[in-house]
């Protein structure tokens, strides 16, 4: 007797943070993307965490992309943008970061912290960048040739340039960096227990929200004993330029710092290991990008749709609407899945190739619409500099030794560890 057929088949798990340890289930997205492009996901109790009410999977590019853009809609305020419902006490607090507002409020955040790249920072910057990949990189591949022959990129290259890119950006003096990784670490991974620990219990026994306000306490602290420095003792760099902004509040200046730490790492963080996988995985590509075949400015946005930083993000209804033939009603979650829309037959010829000169590539893994990723250009010029120095560093090939360790989280496409082989010189 043959099995179901494809479109009867039960609609698959795409939530679990597990799931996404083992990597992305693109069957499992394309399965979605062809019987159920908006397509209802149980929530229940995983790691500890605990159940929620349920919410609609948003898998085809097209209605990633209507989602995004149409913000009276599909709302960031109203229930925040992390799959996970808040705890209600802590919803006021979190509405105010930039990512958690609508229009016309978000637009004016948007202006101000966007005042604080001017191009003097972003030129030093880059001549900055360059240094350090350059350098890490160099350090990775002498301790690989007198060792074993492999190096983990993730701990010894990407993890730092991410990180020491965005202190020295912001003006975080040098003994203080491993803060904002342990912050990263805490906020980004609290469903990885490799990287966040055994969560902290609030006083209902359940595990404490990363982002509540408790939990955040000395983030903030640290936030303002920067400022009052940096008010002090003015610098040319992005904390100097907030905390001396007379628009700018107290508590949103907390938010930007947060926001900033966070995602102005992990993107990046998770990016770079990415795209290095996936060249290591197509030598062919590696070496046409090397030898100057194709433009690196190409190359990067083709990683990024291949490996978009961020899995998902959520909204929530605004009024009873319909997307893709699916009644959604008020008040329920709606949650875009970037790394299927990346990947979907109708926009993207031949998706799983490696294209790495592909153009028109409308990927969505800086998001679309108000919410566009605010540092997209930083985060492309890092990663342009970081592929760019890796085929300096190792022109031949860049081989991989062994399977990535992947985070588990059902938010951030991480990796934690990634090896590559390398030759002798």
């Amino acid at each position: 007797m043959s099995g179901p057929a494809p479109a009867e088949m039960p609609v698959p798990d795409i939530f679990d943070p597990r799931l996404y340890g083992q990597g992305i289930p693109h069957d499992l997205y394309r399965h979605l993307r062809d019987h159920h492009p908006v397509a209802w996901q149980e929530e229940p109790e995983v790691l500890g965490w605990p159940a929620g009410p349920g919410f609609w999977a948003v898998t085809r590019h097209e209605d990633v992309v209507r989602v995004l853009k149409d913000s009276a809609t599909y709302s960031s305020y109203l229930g925040a943008t992390q799959i996970r419902d808040p705890d209600p006490a802590d919803l006021p607090f979190i509405r105010r970061m930039m990512l958690n507002q609508d229009p016309p409020h978000h637009r004016r955040l948007r202006v101000l912290v966007s005042r604080a790249f001017t191009p003097k920072r972003i030129d030093r910057f880059t001549v900055t960048v360059r240094e350090r990949a350059r350098s890490l990189l160099t350090r990775a591949v002498a301790e690989a040739r007198a060792g074993d022959g492999t190096c983990d990129v993730v701990t010894q290259v990407t993890d730092d340039y991410a990180l020491l890119n965005l202190t020295d950006l912001l003006g975080v003096p040098d003994t203080d960096r491993a803060l904002l990784l342990h912050w990263t670490q805490r906020v980004i991974g609290y469903q990885d227990p490799d990287e966040a620990g055994t969560p902290e219990l609030g006083a209902d026994g359940k595990p404490l929200n990363p982002r509540s306000p408790s939990a955040l306490r000395d983030m903030f602290a640290y936030a303002h004993a920067l400022a009052a420095h940096k008010r002090r003792h003015p610098a040319d760099d992005v904390m100097t330029s907030l905390a001396t902004d007379p628009e700018l509040t107290a508590p949103e200046l907390e938010m930007f710092f947060f926001l900033l730490v966070v995602a102005g790492n992990d993107t990046v963080r998770s990016a770079a290991p990415g795209g290095l996988h996936l060249l290591a995985e197509h030598p062919d590509a590696y070496r046409s990008l090397c030898d100057g075949e194709v433009g690196f400015a190409t190359a990067v946005d083709e990683l990024l749709r291949r490996h978009p930083p961020v899995l998902t993000f959520r909204r929530t209804a605004t009024r009873d609407t319909e997307l893709a033939g699916t009644r959604i009603r008020a008040g329920d979650k709606v949650v875009v899945f970037h790394a299927s829309a990346n990947h979907d037959e109708r926009v993207f010829p031949a998706p799983f190739t490696l294209d790495l000169a592909r153009t028109p590539n409308p990927h969505v893994s800086f998001g679309d619409g108000p919410h566009v990723c605010l540092g997209a250009h930083f985060a492309r010029l890092q990663l342009r500099v970081l592929y760019e120095e890796t085929c300096r560093a190792l022109p031949a090939s860049l081989e991989p030794a062994g399977s990535p360790r992947r985070l588990v989280s059902n938010f951030i496409n991480g990796m934690k560890s990634l090896r590559v082989r390398v030759p002798n010189a």
